[in-house]
């Protein structure tokens, strides 16, 4: 897997102008964010951390389509998950309340047609959800989980504690990006990296496990943004200089911006 800038093209001027920021979000899903990078003057550099591929029984998700409108709520737990589990655009059936757990995975169903998505307060994940006060009491009702095989059980465990009837539908699976990360550590060495950004704790895992202890040594020197906390201890442990945004896309460029307004002139024409 070769590292490459992703397709936006970065303004001539803006606040992370000169600085190459990787993306580490599967291919699919990281142009949105690409080009708000672009958009501030950052040059993307793709590095999918992550390949998402068709679940292993597909049929199984079509029996869940089949069924939607007989749940009360139905959760996507990630922008891939609102993907490759929504239904068919103009079929989402309007007495199905829709959860995501963060504004990313909300614009998602939003672009298939699955409207009013309900999201956390805060925390943008299963925590924040579940601490809606809509799931509160959830006795009684109908709910199916969209995800990917082996993801968390919490909010679907959770849900059943709390008195509902729940489903869980395994819409996409994860695997090991198959080619090395040569070439992210090539950028690093040249200069043309400055920042990461992480998005799973799986991917962190494969980052570090693709870049070898040597790449590992080198992919430290850069800070590492990421908007959650278990993101950020996984990316700690393995020796990155990991630093917690909170709030999706949003702190994540927060987070860049507050680092790009800090950094020594020197830097932004400098190798790390």
């Amino acid at each position: 897997m070769n590292v490459h800038p992703l397709d936006p093209r970065p303004a001539a001027r803006g606040p992370l102008a000169g600085i190459g920021v990787v993306v580490t979000r599967p291919a699919r899903q990281a142009g949105a964010f690409a080009q708000k990078l672009a958009a501030l003057g950052a040059s993307p550099i793709a590095w999918p951390a992550i390949v998402i591929l068709p679940p292993d029984d597909p049929a199984l998700l079509a029996r869940a389509h089949a069924a939607i409108a007989s749940y009360d709520f139905a959760f996507f737990v990630s922008a891939n998950a609102a993907e490759f589990g929504a239904p068919a655009v103009g079929s989402w059936p309007a007495r199905v309340q829709a959860f995501a757990p963060g504004p990313g995975t909300a614009e998602a169903l939003a672009g298939v047609g699955v409207p009013d998505v309900h999201i956390p307060r805060e925390r943008y994940e299963s925590e924040g959800l579940l601490a809606l006060p809509e799931l509160a009491d959830v006795r009684g009702k109908r709910a199916i989980v969209f995800r990917g095989q082996g993801g968390r059980e919490l909010l679907a465990d959770t849900l059943r504690q709390r008195g509902a009837r729940v489903d869980v539908v395994a819409c996409y699976r994860r695997a090991v990006p198959s080619g090395g990360a040569e070439a992210l550590v090539e950028a690093i060495d040249a200069g043309r990296a400055h920042a990461l950004t992480l998005t799973s704790s799986e991917g962190v895992d494969n980052l570090v496990q693709a870049v070898g202890a040597a790449g590992l040594a080198k992919l430290a020197r850069l800070p590492a943004f990421a908007p959650h906390g278990r993101i950020v201890e996984r990316a700690r442990a393995a020796g990155l200089d990991a630093r917690l945004t909170p709030g999706a896309d949003a702190g994540l460029i927060a987070g860049l911006l507050e680092w790009a307004r800090k950094r020594p002139t020197n830097d932004r024409t400098e190798g790390p």
